[in-house]
């Protein structure tokens, strides 16, 4: 009892401290830097929806969306892939660092998996912390010499992945932040293909 009145008078003691002050400096910086990073996703919202009416158009027509990311995105494209799964066909594809062994090795599988799976007219969106992992340009390139449409969410442009898709979504930070932003635009995208189903149902005539 008396250990928890203690804790219970530390408790009181620190429970006027404003809260900024008694967080670690570091995660300060680190809220700091993920404003900014959403800050400047923000200024792509259009984009977003832009490709969000271009997905849900290539569903309808019968294309596919195929997705992949290197490291941490890895988990952020297969959840994409199992959101827009109830609009049309989605397929994600392991990219660099995805599972460990040889990241090198991992690359040239992706460019392999994309220049067996994309047709033309599908769209592959390709999420990458920084745009320089080793392979993620290449399976655009592969992926854009069959046809698709590729797009990327990616680091600080200019890299090599932002130009060898067709479109960008680039947002400056670091690797952690920059995949937390992704985890923004992933849903952005998601509720953008949403919307553009739903208008493309309700301008349907009636039967």
């Amino acid at each position: 009892m008396e250990a928890t009145r203690e804790r219970q008078r530390v408790g009181d003691r620190h429970s006027d401290v404003p809260i900024a002050s008694a967080l670690p400096e570091i995660a300060i910086g680190h809220l700091n830097a993920l404003n900014d990073t959403l800050a400047a996703l923000r200024g792509q919202v259009r984009r977003i929806e832009r490709w969000g009416r271009l997905i849900a158009d290539r569903f309808a027509a019968g294309s596919r969306l195929l997705a992949a990311g290197d490291d941490e995105a890895v988990r952020q494209a297969r959840h994409l892939a199992a959101e827009l799964a109830g609009h049309g066909d989605t397929l994600a594809l392991d990219g660099p660092g995805a599972g460990g062994g040889d990241p090198d090795g991992r690359a040239a599988d992706l460019a392999a998996l994309v220049t067996a799976e994309a047709r033309a007219g599908d769209v592959v969106l390709l999420l990458s912390a920084t745009g320089h992992t080793t392979g993620m340009a290449a399976a655009a390139r592969a992926a854009r010499a069959a046809g698709a449409t590729v797009l990327t969410c990616c680091g600080c442009c200019p890299n090599p992945l932002a130009n060898a898709a067709d479109d960008a979504v680039c947002v400056p930070g670091t690797a952690s932040v920059v995949h937390e932003a992704q985890l923004v635009a992933v849903d952005l995208l998601c509720a953008a293909v949403d919307a553009a189903a739903r208008a493309g149902r309700d301008a349907e005539p009636a039967r």
